[in-house]
């Protein structure tokens, strides 16, 4: 029987997305989903949705719900790490300190102060769970889905080199579909690649019948004023190249948008959103342990739309797709930094998981991926060495950060937060450091 371990299966509406993914599958119907959750109402929420989910599908798969990381692990095929350390009370810890020094985010979880923060906050758990891996299923695929991705990923390929591991989002998926929706081309008649960095790839292969839709959205766009207000949109018309994440997320990876109240206004933000995102998805868990109590069914998406089921399912059965990971970087963007963590399209089936070498980035998406790709550098050596210091300057070279914040504040910032997270962070870590460095 194949066992899929959930780790951080707490993301309750996630998980349940998860599942019923990929209990779709006739071949995956008769799983054993071992979930693993710390908050125990939860994990029982979670537990409760995966076998009504089974129950509405008629699948017969095992459930299984604990409380001890190893108990989920023996004997996995796959982990999916879900986690969010310190959950939404530290994402808002990571929201609302930069503001208070004037420095704004959207959503905080990818690069940037919040990026690093959540970064630093989830390596001593990754580290913890490959090593367990290592123990109990050193076979298994390591699906990550927790944010930082890049960063995450990149740490697990330092301690746990020898861990397969791939980072999964959704970002190129959706943006494909949303983009092939706007230009009025059925989605499965297009053919698209994306790479770079996650949460910052370029579309740089879209297709319909072998011609480029880039002509088409740029008809589209110039026909919509209110288009040329959203931040991807400005992106693609000065790099050339459409990224891959909305427009909240990318307007907090650049300087060029967050900076000052015009910018805000005339591209349409709301700094600090993931505070309302976060409100959302509590009314979702309420929702969620409302239909429980009421016994009724989940309205289930059709199709999908996440990379683990379909990766899952390849792996299984040889069925062949070809879908987009970020892995580390082994000759697949020849000028994007080795051993960093990239976003390429990748070969899936029976005989395992192949990324595709992509070659150079055009210039300028390079250009403007490589600070994204610094600041995760940077980040990664401060866990290593144990360094405060390299903390602090990873978010100096952040673009956002540096835009709006002098050195000193920027210090203090950091000063901030080490107090605010304080045990989640590694010991070594959790260090002041003066404003003066000196």
């Amino acid at each position: 029987m194949v066992r899929i371990a959930f780790i951080g299966a707490g993301s309750v509406v996630f998980t349940r997305q998860l599942v019923s993914d990929i209990l779709r599958f006739p071949e995956l119907a008769g799983v054993h989903l071992a979930l693993h959750d710390i908050d125990v109402e939860r994990l029982s929420m979670a537990s409760a949705s995966a076998q009504r989910i089974a129950e509405q599908l008629g699948a017969t798969a095992e459930v299984s719900a604990t409380t001890d990381r190893r108990e989920a692990l023996a004997g996995a095929d796959f982990v999916v790490n879900m986690v969010q350390v310190g959950g939404v009370e530290a994402t808002l810890r990571d929201l609302n300190i930069p503001a208070r020094h004037g420095l704004l985010q959207t959503i905080g979880d990818t690069t940037g102060v919040g990026g690093i923060f959540r970064a630093l906050r989830t390596f001593p758990v990754l580290e913890a769970l490959t090593e367990d891996m290592r123990e109990l299923c050193p076979a298994a695929w390591l699906l990550n889905y927790t944010n930082p991705m890049a960063m995450n990923v990149w740490w697990a390929s330092v301690v746990a080199p020898d861990i397969k591991v791939a980072g999964l989002c959704h970002s190129v998926y959706w943006t494909a579909h949303d983009l092939a929706a706007l230009v009025g081309v059925p989605v499965e008649e297009t053919q698209f690649r994306a790479a770079g960095i996650n949460h910052q790839s370029w579309l740089l292969e879209w297709t319909h019948r072998g011609e480029s839709l880039y002509p088409r959205l740029r008809e589209v766009i110039a026909r919509d004023p209110e288009l040329e207000r959203r931040v991807r949109v400005e992106i693609f018309r000065r790099v050339g190249y459409y990224p891959t994440e909305t427009s909240e997320h990318s307007s907090e990876y650049l300087s060029w948008f967050l900076r000052s109240a015009d910018q805000i206004s005339r591209y349409r933000l709301t700094p600090l959103e993931y505070a309302d995102i976060s409100r959302a998805n509590l009314a979702q868990l309420d929702e969620t342990r409302r239909i429980l109590a009421a016994g009724e069914n989940f309205l289930l998406q059709e199709g999908a739309s996440e990379y683990a089921p379909l990766i899952i399912h390849s792996l299984i059965t040889g069925t062949r797709r070809e879908v987009h990971v970020n892995v580390p970087n082994v000759g697949l963007i020849d000028n994007l930094p080795q051993g960093a963590v990239v976003e390429v399209p990748a070969i899936v089936d029976g005989s395992g998981l192949q990324p595709i070498a992509m070659g150079s980035l055009p210039p300028q998406c390079a250009a403007v991926n490589q600070p994204y790709a610094s600041v995760a550098s940077l980040t990664i050596e401060a866990a290593r060495r144990g360094d405060p210091l390299l903390i602090r300057q990873a978010a100096l070279v952040d673009p956002n950060t540096s835009s709006t914040l002098t050195p000193e504040q920027i210090w203090a910032v950091c000063n901030d937060l080490v107090t605010a997270h304080g045990d989640l962070l590694p010991p070594a870590l959790r260090r002041q450091v003066p404003v003066d460095n000196i």
